[in-house]
């Protein structure tokens, strides 16, 4: 179903909402379960309904789904299959003009409206799950972050599956016990190699598209998608098959931010977490590709320096994407993950401690050198062990509790992911603070950690 076009009063309620996340209280009181008892189902309204909306939408599926949104009217008439009671909707900015109806929000859409709708839900007093990244830049994620903190009763949380898993809890329990010692040194790796790259690389990789610039012809979008609001506060332009559907969007800076703020969500989680990390004080970006004016990289490396956390030293932490790899993997001194099969360790982390060092991915880990801790005593379990994403949210939602992967964790690890991509299309290393939003020996990064909106949605600067 496509609703009309946003209306004024719609309009004006997605503005002063925005307005309200600067300062003001938030609307009404939190809705915890509206009064029901903890074994109540959660009245849950979806913004964004195909895709990673599929897939969330599964997540939660034990709850009562009471409204649907999306651009695409073909996901919500797949997604109102069964739920013939859910209202639908295109604009997630009238979705909250019924917002009484529901008691909590789930955010898919592509990330460059994640801060919008996830910024409206919490200023209506609604609890959030937003697909990571959690915003499109930095400015915003400090916006999401301080808002989320004016609304401690509500239950927020970025969608980072793999913060949930019993392999990522027991790997931060064995850092922070000190089995390793002293974490000095990091690096993460992911193979994905979708952006921008040289011929010779693209050969070896499979990439999404070949474009490379801005398509300057229009072509007309599907009967089913609304293009309009699919670009929300994005510079406008002409509909073209090089943005949808997803993931073609992805690699666009205007829409995405490429591998780094994606996949760097779920990896760059880890040592983030573990490391007990927030600001970095310097950042770097390199790649054999220099800065594309509109498209991301497909690989590159970031360097991330952070200063003493407690008693945990400094520590140095390293991200590759696509072609680029760590030195002792490209010197072939890691193990391999599959002896028998010869796999190497595609993607994956690697803590380099004083005591020695642990390898791991989303699947398992392995403590090096491996004879000196084959009988390695390992810590006690002392982390929550949720289960699954989606229904330790939902727990906190019942319980008045904050899942760990709320906005307060989430908005500082995705500040520090965007300030690689930043510090990459600046091309210097960049002098961090924190508390300003500024990289102090570069000017030029603000077009990047603060982008301009599209009129109708300028509030967001506010």
């Amino acid at each position: 179903m496509r609703a009309p076009a946003a209306s004024t009063v719609s309009r004006r309620s997605f503005n002063k909402a925005i307005a309200g996340a600067a300062g003001v209280a938030v609307l009404g009181s939190p809705a915890i379960l509206r009064g029901q008892n903890l074994n109540s189902k959660v009245n849950i309204a979806m913004v964004a309904c195909g895709g990673r909306g599929g897939a969330n939408l599964q997540g939660v599926q034990s709850e009562n789904i009471v409204a649907l949104c999306d651009v695409n009217a073909k996901n919500v008439e797949a997604a109102a299959q069964g739920r013939p009671a859910a209202k639908k909707y295109s604009d997630f900015r009238k979705l909250f003009e019924d917002e009484k109806s529901f008691d909590a929000v789930v955010v898919s859409t592509c990330e460059h409206t994640h801060a919008a709708a996830t910024l409206l839900a919490l200023q209506h007093g609604k609890h959030v799950y937003c697909e990571k990244p959690l915003t499109h830049d930095i400015y915003e994620a400090r916006k999401v972050r301080e808002a989320a903190a004016r609304a401690p009763k509500l239950a927020t949380q970025m969608g980072i599956q793999m913060h949930a898993t019993e392999n990522y809890r027991r790997i931060v329990e064995i850092i922070q016990a000190g089995v390793i010692g002293p974490v000095r040194e990091a690096h993460v790796w992911v193979s994905r190699a979708w952006g921008l790259q040289s011929k010779e690389a693209a050969k070896r990789n499979s990439d999404i598209v070949s474009v490379t610039d801005r398509p300057k012809e229009a072509t007309q979008p599907p009967p089913f998608l609304d293009w309009d609001l699919w670009l929300g506060p994005a510079p406008e332009r002409p509909f073209n098959e090089v943005y949808f559907p997803g993931p073609k969007w992805y690699r666009w800076w205007d829409f995405g931010n490429g591998t780094m703020s994606d996949l760097g969500s779920h990896w760059n989680d880890l040592p983030f977490w573990a490391l007990k990390l927030r600001a970095p004080l310097t950042v770097e970006g390199y790649s054999e590709m220099p800065p594309h004016p509109e498209i991301a990289p497909a690989s590159m490396t970031a360097v991330y320096e952070y200063g003493p956390r407690g008693d945990l030293p400094p520590v140095r932490v390293y991200w590759h994407q696509g072609e680029h790899k760590p030195l002792p993997w490209l010197q072939g001194k890691l193990p391999l993950k599959n002896a028998e099969t010869k796999q190497p360790w595609n993607d994956g982390h690697l803590f380099v401690g004083d005591k020695g060092m642990l390898l791991s991915d989303y699947q398992g880990f392995v403590l090096l050198p491996e004879q000196q801790f084959r009988d390695a005593k390992l810590p006690e379990k002392t982390l929550p062990r949720p289960g699954e994403h989606h229904a330790e949210w939902l727990e906190c939602i019942r319980n008045g509790t904050q899942p760990s992967a709320n906005f307060e964790y989430a908005g500082w690890l995705t500040e520090a992911n965007h300030l690689g991509n930043v510090a990459y299309r600046v091309g210097k290393k960049l002098q961090w603070d924190p508390e300003k939003l500024k990289a102090t020996n570069a000017p030029e990064a603000d077009q990047y950690i603060h982008r301009p909106y599209r009129k109708g949605w300028e509030q967001l600067t506010a």
